[in-house]
This record gives C-alpha cells, structure tokens and sequence, in this order.
C-alpha cells in the first residue's frame, strides 16, 4: 500500500552552521572554561564593533542530531550557542534544550533585540545590550529584561563615556542588579579597560569589569 504524504516521517530539524569549535570561554560567569561553541549563520544587527561578520552569510546546513554529535565529540561540558544572533533562526531553541536534555551546561550569546521567552530556562541568557555607541540601540526589546533570572547575565559593550553613562543610567534607574547579573565590557580597540575600570569604581557601580579573556590570548583570530 502506498504511504500518504502525511504519514511520512518528518525531515530531522536542522540549522546553519558557521563553525563548531573548541575554546577557551572568554566572557560572562563560565570565563575560563573551556568550551565547545556554535556559531549560527545570519544576523539582522550590524553592529559597528561587530567582530562575527563572517557568520552573516554562508554557513553548512546540519541536522540537529549531527550537531549533537560534534559536541558530544569535543568531551567537554560548557557548550555556547552563539552567532551572528542565533535566535534569527528557528530551530535555535529546539537545538538548546536537546543539548540540555543530554546532560550540558548551556549558555546563549544574544543581542536581546529577539524574543527570549521561548528558551528553555536551564539555558543561561547572556543578552548584549546594545549601547548609542553599537548603532544599533533602538533594537533593544527591552520587555526581554522580563525574562531574565538571577543566573542570567546582561552585557554592555562600553564604545566611549558617552556609552558609559548611558548604560549607567540604565542600570541604576530600573535597578538591573536585581535582576541578574551585569557586566561591562569595553569595546576592543575602543575604549581602554583601565578607563572602564577607574569609571565603575568611582561611581561605584555594582556591576562586574569584564574583558574579552580570549582577545587578551589570542586577538581577533577566528574560531577563538
């Protein structure tokens, strides 16, 4: 007997790949891990200091269950789902809670300009917040501060004062270190940590210094 359309097995979902790789983690609270991550194709930002621009266009279709086996491969624990701005693809969420489901600790780098409430909440959110200085300021959706935990993290990359003082505001007028955890980053090339650094102390900010630990090792490389 001949099988109907709709009882024919669905295709496996997948997404395309920028690369898979090793690293060490170089950001936020898992810094120093080593890591295995996976860069999405595509992004609707762009950024001024983008560092990723390579993973706007290109990229290799992959099933989710061989993504899972590449990662299962590396024998590490830390797995970041990363972009390009990861979420821009559907599939995004499905691959993060399978990765969760294997027994992975999993984190997602986003812009915070897509909806974040369809990720699976033992995924540790890592959302740039977009600062005046990236261009891209007006595509914060700001309603996915709503979604965030206590174990999630909030990034500014920090381009000047003027940055600054920005994300200063922000940050005290709607008390974001009650809804995770901050961090601030200067903007590589831009702005010099020990600036950044000398800022947050005197006005006490409580947010967390952070520098890009794989820049400081191996700079711009990609894949790192």
């Amino acid at each position: 007997m001949p099988v109907s359309p709709k009882s024919e097995l669905q295709p496996e979902p997948r997404l395309k790949i920028t690369e898979i790789f090793l690293s060490i983690q170089g950001e936020a609270t898992t810094s120093g891990w080593p890591t295995v991550f996976i860069r999405l194709t595509g992004c609707p930002l762009r950024c001024r200091y983008c560092d990723t621009a390579y993973a706007f266009h290109g990229g290799e279709w992959m099933a989710l269950e061989a993504i899972l086996e590449r990662v299962a491969a590396s024998g590490v624990r830390h797995v970041c789902v990363t972009g390009g701005e990861p979420l821009s693809q559907r599939n995004c969420t499905e691959l993060m809670s399978r990765l969760c489901d294997t027994g992975f600790e999993v984190s997602i780098e986003t812009s915070g300009a897509l909806d974040v409430a369809g990720i699976d909440e033992r995924v540790q959110k890592v959302m740039d917040l977009k600062t005046p200085g990236s261009g891209e300021s007006d595509r914060n959706l700001m309603s996915n501060l709503g979604y965030l935990s206590s174990r999630d993290v909030l990034k500014f990359v920090i381009c000047d004062r003027y940055d600054y003082e920005w994300a200063r505001a922000l940050v005290r007028d709607e008390n974001l270190n009650d809804v995770c955890q901050i961090f601030f980053s200067p903007s590589w090339g831009q702005v010099n940590g020990a600036d950044l650094a000398e800022w947050i102390m005197e006005d006490k900010l409580p947010v967390r210094l952070q520098v890009q630990l794989h820049k400081v090792l191996w700079g711009d490389q990609p894949g790192r």
